[in-house]
């Protein structure tokens, strides 16, 4: 057997070669290993399919060389296709980004897609340049995407509102462009109240008719309208219809709460806007009146009323009258009260007052009335006498009567229902004059004796009168006896004097 011996020489030699070889082959491929696309994209969910729309933009690193996408593989398998202006998509795969360019692809993939992924062999020359590049996008950080409903439920609904209250009007309107789902239909109503004060109080009653409209269907806005008293009032947007009215509205009943709109709570939170209620006013709710009647005896009767459309709370009244008199009477809606007579001593001064307020027609004086029967004087004349009677008849007011015969004169106080009498001696007067001075009256009475005195007036008495003219005037005697005392009523304009 030869054996031949190796130098060492041998394997350093093919060790360099083989090196040499690698180094070459690296050489050869660096050139095209810098040849790549970068790949990117971003998500939107398109809510009227469910499906997410992917627009993936591809980079071409080359800025002397354009790139052809030679084969596109995306993931999951749906199209990707170029966006042309004014012309059909076409398939991203065949495309040619220019050197330095890019271009963008959409892709539409199901909505519960978690990740996608597109694969592009992109070939920059017929020689072998060319790379093979992935790119991914993460779809959970997106949220769901789901086909956005066509309508709104009935439960899930949301409005806005506009509120008005001293002109009681208020607007309602639906949320967003969808209408309710199905025949459903949510109902809104506007009230008014009567209110016992501007701020809230109670108890309060609904004035006139609520009005109350729904929204549903193809009608996403309503306009409700409601009368407002002329007086304090309450007005209330709320939710629901007419069943959800309370009339009356009283100190310990139910109460509207979260039912009206704008209010911090559900249901009316479901409707953004102003609040939707008002208080305010500038008159009471009731219908105070006052009528006042002279008496023939110095009293005035006061009639109290609280009657009338607006009459809805009870009235306390209070009479007053001269001298510190005071009456307090209080009257139920609807009715009235004629019980309360102000005294002859305080009925100078009349007033009746509401809230401290004077009402109605003011301060009121007692005027005597026009059908009181008058006193009236009676004479009877002597020869030595002059009697003059009055008499008051009853009902009416002490009279004073100032009596003047001659010289002399007498004055007395005649009470109603009474007589007073005053005799004066005969003399040559022939009247005597009563004044009655509270009644801003003056009467004359003639003095004409029952005989033949030997003259006019008192004095020297005349002989008798014998055979047939004394039989004459005994007949006429008799018939002045018959026909009594004759009564003169003379007013300050003119006097008419009467003669017996």
């Amino acid at each position: 057997m030869i054996r031949t011996r190796l130098s060492p020489r041998r394997p350093l030699a093919v060790l360099g070669a083989a090196l040499l070889g690698l180094v070459g082959a690296v050489a050869v491929s660096a050139p095209a290993s810098a040849h790549h696309t970068t790949i990117k994209a971003t998500s939107v969910c398109d809510q009227l399919t469910g499906e997410r729309v992917l627009t993936w933009t591809v980079e071409n690193s080359e800025r002397d060389k354009a790139a052809t996408l030679q084969q596109v593989t995306p993931n999951p398998k749906t199209d990707v296709t170029v966006a042309v202006e004014g012309a059909t998509p076409v398939p991203l795969e065949g495309t040619v980004v220019p050197a330095g360019g890019s271009v963008q692809a959409v892709q539409r993939v199901p909505g519960d897609t978690r990740s996608a992924s597109l694969t592009i062999y992109a070939l920059w020359k017929a020689n072998g340049q060319d790379h093979t590049d992935t790119g991914t996008v993460d779809l959970t950080r997106d949220g769901s995407c789901a086909p956005a409903p066509k309508c709104v439920d009935l439960d899930k609904a949301t409005y806005s509102h506009t509120f008005d209250g001293p002109k009681g009007i208020a607007t309602v309107k639906l949320d967003g462009d969808r209408p309710l789902c199905g025949d459903g239909r949510q109902w809104f109503t506007l009230v008014s109240y009567f209110a016992p004060r501007p701020q809230f109080a109670t108890p309060q009653y609904v004035h006139g008719t609520p009005d109350s409209d729904w929204i549903g269907g193809t009608k996403t806005s309503i306009e409700l309208t409601v009368d407002l008293p002329d007086c304090n009032t309450q007005v209330d947007l709320i939710w629901g219809d007419t069943s959800q009215v309370i009339d009356p509205l009283t100190e310990d009943g139910k109460r509207y709460g979260n039912l009206k709109l704008g209010s911090p709570g559900a249901p009316g939170n479901r409707s953004h806007g102003p609040q939707g209620w008002y208080n305010g006013g500038s008159r009471t709710c009731a219908n105070p009146a006052t009528l006042f009647t002279s008496k023939c005896d110095g009293t005035v009767a006061v009639a109290l009323s609280n009657d009338g459309s607006l009459s809805r709370y009870p009235v306390e009244f209070e009479v007053r009258g001269a001298n510190g008199w005071s009456k307090k009477v209080t009257v139920e809606p609807g009715k009235a009260n004629t019980d309360t007579v102000v005294p002859a001593a305080n009925a100078g001064t009349v007033e009746v007052l509401v809230d401290g307020k004077v009402v109605d027609k003011g301060t009121y004086s007692w005027q005597r009335p026009k059908d009181c029967a008058l006193p009236t004087v009676a004479t009877r004349a002597t020869c030595d006498t002059f009697t003059l009677t009055v008499t008051n008849p009853k009902g009416g007011l002490p009279v004073k009567a100032e009596l003047t015969y001659g010289e002399r004169a007498e004055t007395r106080t005649v009470a109603p229902g009474a007589t007073e009498k005053v005799t004066f001696q005969a003399g040559k007067d022939e009247q005597a004059t009563v004044a009655l001075p509270d009644l801003d009256l003056e009467m004359q009475a003639v003095y004409a004796p029952e005989g033949n005195c030997g003259g006019s007036g008192g004095g020297e008495p005349a002989l008798p009168v014998t055979g047939a003219a004394a039989g004459v005037m005994a007949a006429v005697a008799g018939a002045l006896v018959a026909a009594g005392a004759v009564l003169f009523v003379v007013t300050r304009r003119r006097r008419i004097r009467f003669t017996a």
